[in-house]
């Protein structure tokens, strides 16, 4: 891994503390030996493009330098023209904004963990998850959910992002007073039955954790090939409050309204765009068919 990165920076990423704590963060990289090369984003989506552009030139090593938010928009700027017979490309991180939730799979230490892995030059295999909408295609390593997460993320980032802490606890209580349970017709694996039962909430992960500490996924793989499919049943609005815990440790898998699986492939024959949330980011997509593009990134941990 002598080659050298782009280190894609975000300097709005955790309200602005992106800016003040990438310098010292770049010099220890440069110090133990890592050429490193830097552009910051002007905007949301900016990302996407200096990756798109830069891999067409023939780079193929980047650092995400903000949140999850920022690896998102590189890892769509890469795929799909790296997948699948382009080289494979390297993304690291430095986990400088909100949210880090990819990170979390593999330790708890944030920007200390990322710095040592680029030092070490420690690599491995990563899968991408690919959307097909009815508006394009979008592709993740992280996780997309529909209901009552995408709900709370939803409603966080149209009316409450200011708000900081704040808005996030607020928009679980506006959520949890609407409770919104309803079903998100999908076949699983290109067999079986359409199943339209309603459920609080469904994701479609690659990894364990989402907002940071939540292990939504306990038993995701990022580099097996598969889908981790978790779904909770109509759950009641005292029931949910009294199990929010279970979410963080990853037990609420063992509620009798849940379930999950993992597969290849996921159809979805939904009448309407829904909100969604994927890798930090909040979207209205109709969803289409979720595969899998097996081991197609490495990612520096």
């Amino acid at each position: 891994m002598s080659e050298t990165f782009l280190a894609v920076v975000n300097p709005a990423a955790g309200g602005g503390r992106c800016r003040k704590l990438v310098g010292p963060a770049l010099d220890r990289l440069r110090a133990g030996g890592v050429s490193v090369e830097v552009i910051e984003t002007a905007g949301p989506g900016h990302a996407t493009h200096i990756a798109h552009d830069a891999y067409a030139q023939g780079r193929t090593h980047f650092i995400a330098v903000g949140g999850d938010g920022t690896s998102y928009e590189i890892v769509n700027g890469l795929f799909p023209q790296a997948a699948p017979s382009g080289p494979r490309p390297t993304l690291a991180f430095l986990p400088l904004g909100t949210g880090n939730s990819f990170l979390r799979e593999f330790t708890d230490r944030g920007v200390e963990h990322a710095i040592e892995a680029l030092l070490a030059r420690r690599s491995q295999p990563c899968d991408v998850l690919r959307m097909r909408h009815a508006g394009g295609t979008l592709h993740y390593i992280n996780l997309l959910s529909v209901g009552f997460a995408a709900d709370v993320a939803t409603l966080r980032a149209r009316r409450f992002r200011a708000w900081g802490e704040l808005g996030y606890q607020a928009s679980i209580f506006i959520s949890l007073t609407r409770m919104r349970r309803r079903p998100f017709p999908l076949r699983i694996e290109e067999q079986g039955e359409l199943d339209r039962r309603p459920c609080l909430f469904l994701t479609f992960n690659n990894s364990k954790f989402t907002g940071g500490t939540m292990m939504i996924a306990p038993k995701a793989e990022v580099n097996d090939g598969l889908i981790e499919y978790v779904r909770w049943g109509p759950i009641g609005r005292i029931e949910l409050v009294r199990k929010l815990p279970t979410l963080y440790d990853g037990t609420h898998i063992n509620h009798p309204l849940a379930e999950r699986c993992a597969v290849k492939r996921i159809d979805f024959e939904l009448d309407a765009p829904v909100d969604v949330m994927v890798d930090g980011e909040v979207m209205s997509i109709q969803c289409q068919t979720l595969d899998v593009l097996p081991s197609v990134l490495n990612v520096v941990v």
